[in-house]
């Protein structure tokens, strides 16, 4: 089975996530927001700041090129 590959900015973020066996506890306290917000940006499609893109980008060691140009 070939496994799709994440194209929205959530589902980058989430996979990345995921792959970096790292919690939504842990993440959000290494970025600094709420587990509500990063539940909201990877499963509901939320537009996170600038800064907290940033952030996310950073921490998770995500390609900026994947989220601006998937």
């Amino acid at each position: 089975m070939v496994q799709k590959q994440p194209e929205t900015p959530s589902e980058i973020i989430k996979a990345a996530r995921d792959k970096s066996d790292l919690t939504v506890e842990e993440l959000t306290d290494r970025v600094g927001i709420t587990e509500r917000y990063l539940y909201r940006i990877e499963n509901e499609g939320k537009k996170p700041s600038f800064d907290v893109l940033h952030k996310l980008v950073r921490e998770l060691n995500i390609s900026a090129d994947s989220i601006f140009y998937p």
